[in-house]
């Protein structure tokens, strides 16, 4: 597709009316696309029709054959339920054809009825409300701190949104950031899905919002064209904070029988009678005023440049860390020295803490690399949807906290995969085995949650050695991984060239005469390993399996082993009994007729050494020997 021209030259009066025009275009598109669907949002796309028309066609510069052109402004639809309107404004854009939104929530179109990347020009995929500003606000970081473009990042929200936690974080974060190339429009339309919304069109209660935030806020009639371009101008020349225009609009704008009216959320004008007097009040406002039959177009981002970062020739492996044998290192601190260590082959990696950066080590990142590392402190829903907008924009984001702290986020992990994101979580302090801290730092639930998320990476290293490679792993690998890391120090069992896969368990230890096959990961693989001491001076033989990677789950290795072993498996994790390492296994030999044996964590635990709490909770070398010994009684 060629680059669009630029928009000739207009007065301001035609400007106006053009924009005018064009907004209720994108009003017939949205509310005929949703007809035509039998389902959506028209009267939510209405409300925003003007600022969307505005953004569109004055404020952004956009190369429309290019959307991943570097020097783009991006524009992140949060409330993604009027996903029609941002499929009309692309069509009158120039990027398909219009009547393809007619296609609207087809199964075979990409016009979703939330937006995803399977359409191009969308960046992160939107609808669970309250998490586009986050996104943004990775978009922002990466345009004012790394590429250093000059690009503009916009953030259409709803008001109805604006209660959700969410949006605070980022906005907190923005002004920490002096983010000035993020501007958010907060569509006020005063109606929720169920009732008015908590402030109705009080505009003046978000704006203080935002101001006391550290955001230079402006309150206007959002459909007041004139005061929507000046708004834009304004913010786009705020220097030092980001800037927010607090809208008051009207739901179901220009249509007289649904306009402000409750219970029409989520609700289609049927084709007929209510879609032809809709259509009738509309048609009439979009004639082309005179002298303005160019149309309008989206402004050109030339002119601007940018150095965006590049590697050549993929991760170099060849700097793999010396580990000794039998040193003690905590797979925490070796995530740390791998990720710091991966820094200086790859430029495009970034990491992103919650301010528990000294525990899980991504501080080790910091010094070495300080410029690509954000800190984003105690607010884990920003940090996972910063790194999602961080890694839309080619980066490769790794975002580090307690693993228990990231159940908060997981909302956001959930839509990171409808973005089809290129995220990389590392979760520290696993387990029961982080001691003393008590139940409300130990995460039991995380490789359950990680596993659900469709198409994710599950990686669960035991020793330096292979905490480090399941970092690089997810440097190369394109997607959502996950790395579990342990507190204790464990040591290293594995020599620095063994090679480690996504997808591929590692035996270590097994002879003809094993009995039973335990399949583990983390620290109570060691726990496995004093059990195979103990039994075999008893004369009893048993296979030990580092599962490492609980998803994709190396189906193969773990069926041959339990065929081999009288179809027996006991699997052994620092994990509650459900959805964790058992449920994996489980999943995989079960249908081969291998009985699966689960040590787990079945109650909520309680402070204590790591020691009793392993042998409290059934997790340890003494309940493995007796779990062997009475299967095989």
């Amino acid at each position: 597709m060629e680059q669009l021209a630029e928009q000739p030259a207009r007065t301001n009066g035609e400007l106006i009316q053009a924009l005018e025009t064009m907004g209720n275009s994108l009003r017939i598109h949205s509310i005929v696309a949703t007809s035509e669907a039998g389902s959506g949002h028209p009267t939510s796309c209405m409300s925003a029709a003007d600022l969307t028309a505005a953004v569109f066609f004055h404020a952004m510069r956009y190369d429309v054959a290019n959307p991943k052109n570097p020097v783009n402004d991006r524009f992140v639809l949060s409330k993604g339920h009027a996903a029609p309107l941002l499929y009309a404004a692309w069509a009158e854009a120039g990027a398909f054809p219009v009547e393809r939104l007619k296609t609207l929530r087809e199964f075979t179109s990409d016009l979703e009825g939330h937006p995803t990347p399977r359409l191009p020009w969308v960046e992160v995929a939107t609808g669970s409300l309250g998490q586009g500003l986050s996104c943004g606000v990775g978009m922002a970081l990466n345009s004012k701190y790394l590429d250093k473009s000059g690009s503009n990042v916009f953030v259409l929200m709803g008001d109805g949104e604006n209660a959700e936690g969410a949006v605070w974080e980022a906005a907190e974060i923005a002004s920490y950031y002096k983010l000035d190339n993020l501007i958010g429009i907060v569509d006020v339309n005063g109606l929720g899905q169920s009732q008015r919304t908590m402030y109705g069109h009080d505009t003046e209660v978000y704006r203080r919002r935002y101001e006391a935030f550290g955001w230079h806020a402006v309150s206007i009639d959002g459909h007041n064209i004139s005061e929507i371009i000046a708004a834009l101008d304004e913010a786009m020349s705020v220097s030092g904070k980001p800037a927010v225009i607090v809208a008051a609009t009207k739901k179901g704008k220009g249509v007289s029988f649904i306009e402000d009216k409750d219970g029409w959320h989520g609700k289609a004008l049927k084709k007929g009678e209510e879609l032809d007097r809709a259509l009738a009040e509309l048609q009439p406002k979009v004639a082309t005023p005179d002298g303005l039959e160019d149309g309008l177009k989206m402004k050109s981002p030339e002119g601007r440049s940018t150095n965006p970062i590049t590697i050549d020739g993929g991760v170099d492996k060849s700097k793999a860390s010396e580990f000794k044998i039998g040193d003690k290192i905590a797979t925490r601190e070796a995530y740390g020295d791998a990720l710091a260590r991966l820094g200086d082959e790859n430029p495009l990696v970034v990491a992103l803490d919650g301010d528990t950066k000294n525990s899980t080590y991504s501080e080790k990142f910091l010094k070495a690399h300080d410029g690509r590392f954000f800190e984003l402190f105690i607010a884990e829903q920003n940090m996972v949807g910063a790194a999602v907008g961080l890694g839309s924009m080619g980066k490769i984001p790794f975002a580090s906290t307690f693993a228990c702290f990231l159940t908060r986020a997981y909302d956001h992990i959930r839509m990171a995969a409808v973005s089809q994101a290129n995220l990389k979580l590392c979760g520290s302090h696993a387990g029961v085995s982080i001691g003393e801290d008590g139940p409300s730092q130990m995460a039991l639930e995380d490789l359950a949650m990680m596993r659900a998320i469709i198409g994710s990476t599950v990686l669960y290293p035991s020793d330096a050695v292979s905490a480090e490679h399941a970092v690089r792993l997810a440097a190369e690998h394109q997607g959502i991984v996950y790395i579990r890391t342990s507190r204790p120090k464990t040591p290293v069992i594995y020599s620095s060239d063994e090679k480690f896969e996504i997808g591929r368990a590692k035996i270590i230890r097994q002879s003809g005469a094993d009995k039973v096959t335990v399949v583990t990961s983390g620290v109570t693989l060691f726990e496995a390993l004093a059990a195979y001491d103990q039994l075999k001076a008893e004369g009893i033989a048993i296979r030990v399996i580092d599962l490492f990677s609980v998803k994709p789950i190396d189906e193969a290795t773990l069926r041959a082993s339990g065929s081999e072993t009288n179809n027996l498996i006991i699997t052994v994790e620092d994990h509650a009994a459900w959805g964790g390492i058992g449920d994996a296994v489980a999943s995989a030999v079960t249908a081969a007729g291998i009985r699966v044996h689960q040590l787990a964590v079945r109650e909520v635990p309680r402070s204590g050494k790591p020691e009793e709490l392993l042998a409290a909770y059934g997790i340890d070398s003494a309940s493995i020997v007796s779990k062997v010994k009475s299967l095989l009684s």
